[in-house]
């Protein structure tokens, strides 16, 4: 079968960075007053599942501010149902991340027991993680960034830290069967009535996934942080600036990527929820699922095309508990599924147009730099994106059918 050719394409976004995390988070915390905080106090800070960029670091210059203040961290692994739903697991996933007792500073407390907090109005029952409520204090961080299925006043950020990742399984599975936009910030205000919030760090990426900024905000600030922030990262998401393709192939997926494996603001959010075609991409491709999900492949049910190698590497047990979580059935599916990369892509093309657009990406964070055929470069230069002429590649496979990674773009000395 003959292979469309595919072109470099790369796009500018907004890519300011911190430069000295450590010294960032120190003058952050110079500017909270801790003049009427325990002494020797136990305070819990709350680390999830995602992949934040240089989250051990920052993790240490956390933990070492507030060793200063006198109080003894531990963290608590705050990812709702992620991990297999299991205290090892979750424990697991933040080894994954580089997060240890040993690279963090502090003792990691893992357990999913929770206790029950009463019912909102919206009637959905509120849990949290009995060891927040043990703590003398809790220290909330997260990253802030917009929600692959809900949009509301606050969307993926503190507030969803407290109410899903705090609420463990059961927290996490009761909210989820209630609109997520009714209900994140209700629970997440019942839990700081019953837990001693000191501070939350909100934590904003670029749209290269690098850390863009960061806030401390006060406990009566955190709605408005949460808010404020995802402004801010809405305006730097990364987007394919195309709205119609034939063809998306994306080399990899997982819950380091998105909650959802893959970000629906990218992809477009009717494959999960179903909605506006926007953009539609009428063949969607997945290969490969990352070593960090753990074999959890929420998501995968987006998907229309996978190869047998990303099917094997899936595990159910870890992918039916986050998809039965979340009341989103088709998220776990499993897609058609062929033996080889190969064949995945010629049953794709096989019933493409001659002139087809696709475009390969390696992720739905990483869209910097990606490939496009031919009749999607007119559209991608209008939206501003570089074309790299005649830097062209086709599709390779090796001899067991698995295609080959991404060609370099050439130096520009």
């Amino acid at each position: 079968m003959p292979y469309p050719i595919f072109y470099d394409v790369e796009q500018t976004f907004e890519t300011s960075q911190l430069d000295d995390i450590a010294k960032t988070v120190d003058t952050v915390f110079a500017s909270f007053d801790s003049s009427s905080v325990k002494q020797n106090a136990r305070i819990g800070i709350t680390v999830g599942s995602r992949g934040i960029d240089c989250i051990v670091p920052l993790l240490q210059a956390v933990v070492r501010n507030l060793k200063i203040m006198g109080l003894r961290p531990f963290i608590i692994p705050s990812m709702g149902s992620h991990g297999g739903s299991t205290a090892e697991g979750q424990t697991a996933i933040l080894a994954k991340l580089g997060i240890t007792e040993e690279s963090a500073g502090c003792p990691i407390v893992s357990s999913i027991e929770t206790v029950s907090l009463g019912t909102l109005n919206e009637g959905a029952e509120v849990f949290v993680a009995k060891d927040a409520l043990e703590a003398d204090y809790i220290f909330v961080m997260n990253r802030v960034k917009p929600h692959t299925l809900f949009h509301g006043e606050v969307e993926s950020g503190l507030c969803k830290m407290l109410a899903i990742g705090l609420g463990k399984p059961r927290g996490a599975d009761n909210l989820h069967n209630f609109p997520l936009e009714q209900v994140i910030k209700p629970a997440a205000l019942r839990i700081l009535e019953n837990i001693t919030l000191l501070a939350g760090l909100a934590i904003v990426e670029n749209a290269v996934e690098q850390l863009h900024s960061i806030r401390l905000c006060t406990p009566e600030d955190i709605v408005k942080t949460d808010s404020a922030l995802l402004s801010v990262s809405s305006a730097l998401l990364p987007r394919i600036p195309v709205d119609s393709l034939d063809l998306l192939i994306i080399d990899e997926m997982g819950k380091n990527i998105s909650g959802t494996g893959m970000d629906t603001n990218v992809i477009g959010t009717w494959r999960r929820m179903a909605g506006e075609r926007k953009p539609e991409y009428k063949t969607l491709v997945v290969l490969n699922l990352t070593p960090q999900s753990q074999g959890n492949a929420h998501g995968i049910g987006m998907a229309d095309l996978i190869p047998q190698r990303l099917a094997d590497s899936i595990d159910p047990t870890a992918t039916y508990a986050n998809s039965l979580t979340t009341g989103v059935w088709a998220s776990g599916r499993l897609p058609i599924t062929l033996p080889t990369d190969k064949a995945v892509i010629d049953a794709a093309l096989a019933k493409a147009p001659e002139h087809i657009r696709a475009v390969r990406i390696t992720n739905t964070l990483s869209l910097q730099h990606f490939w496009a055929t031919e009749a999607v470069l007119d559209d991608l230069a209008m939206a501003g994106a570089t074309i790299h002429l005649p830097c062209s590649h086709p599709l390779e496979f090796d001899d067991a059918g698995t295609l080959q990674p991404f060609y370099k773009l050439p130096d520009k000395t």
